[in-house]
């Protein structure tokens, strides 16, 4: 692009509240790389979006928060999409790069309880019913208490507070990130963090797309990249790939970067939480995607691949 052509960047974004927090955050990042860049947002719904009963792995789970937005980059209706990239599937999609993957926000998962009621997750009376509809939470939560009940929820996330408010639930679990992205930490009452839970691949990471031949976007995504959030996600999504488990599977991960040093903890686990598989791989920065296939590889071994 010549300096006399004027340079737009129009983003692909969710409708949700958190979705657009996502879109404003990339595009105040994108004006203070280029100031003189117009950026855009383009709003629009997914199926994921559309229907708000029918639980996520029963849709399909692989893409239903995505597929649409990344159709508009592709139909040239936007040039870039952003994703929280625990939604985005690890198959990569031709024409599109994930060219910009910025800081990570803190990733673990967060306990909301009543605060006239019990305040820690060894608290929670028998039987307690627990909202959530992820299969990763609902297993690690059957792990430590079998007698749990865990319910589908569904709902944007001041929705999910207020089914905790009005008695509909005991508990829910959300992810700490989005919580804190709106502004919404005062309601968290407990940090689940490992070995209690382990956080989804990509939990708390923004993965931003664009068509694979633009060079404009794909120079100012780079210089939203953060190089040590780059290669604990690249591990985690090489890993998940290689489990051929899609991004709503049992799968948990923690990876770390010290130096050039990448450690990968992952765990798989069986839908009633009663089998559980833990491995650790240790590598390079320079080659994340090794450290997640070794992961990997660690769990077949381990037999994690009979409850995959």
């Amino acid at each position: 692009m010549t300096e006399s052509q004027p340079r737009r960047i129009r983003i692909a974004t969710r409708e949700s509240q958190l979705a657009l927090w996502q879109a404003n955050h990339v595009a105040e990042q994108i004006r203070r790389v280029d100031p003189e860049c117009d950026v855009q947002l383009v709003p629009m719904t997914t199926a994921g979006d559309r229907d708000r009963q029918t639980s996520l792995p029963q849709m399909g789970g692989q893409g239903v928060f995505t597929k649409e937005v990344q159709r508009a980059v592709l139909d040239g209706v936007a040039d870039i999409a952003v994703h929280s990239l625990k939604d985005l599937p690890t198959d990569e999609t031709p024409g599109l790069a994930l060219a910009g993957i910025p800081p990570r926000a803190p990733r673990f998962d967060a306990l909301i309880l009543k605060p006239d009621g019990p305040q820690t997750l060894d608290d929670l009376p028998p039987q307690a019913r627990i909202g959530t509809s992820s299969p990763r939470r609902r297993s690690q939560l059957l792990r430590l208490r079998p007698d749990f009940q865990l319910l589908e929820i569904r709902g944007n996330v001041e929705t999910r507070l207020k089914k905790v408010e009005q008695g509909e639930y005991d508990a829910i679990v959300l992810a700490e990130a989005g919580l804190r992205r709106l502004g919404l930490q005062d309601c968290i009452t407990v940090i689940l963090a490992p070995p209690i839970m382990y956080p989804a691949v990509g939990q708390a990471a923004l993965g931003i797309e664009c068509r694979d031949n633009d060079e404009y976007c794909r120079q100012i995504l780079e210089g939203l990249t953060d190089a040590h959030t780059q290669a604990e996600v690249l591990a985690e999504r090489a890993c998940l790939a290689a489990l051929r488990a899609g991004c709503h599977a049992p799968v948990g991960v923690r990876s770390t970067v010290h130096g050039e040093t990448l450690t990968l903890e992952a765990v798989v686990l069986s839908q009633d939480g009663a089998d559980f598989f833990q491995v650790q791989a240790v590598g390079s920065t320079a080659n994340p995607r090794q450290v997640g296939i070794d992961a990997a590889q660690l769990l077949i071994q381990e037999g994690a691949g009979a409850v995959l």
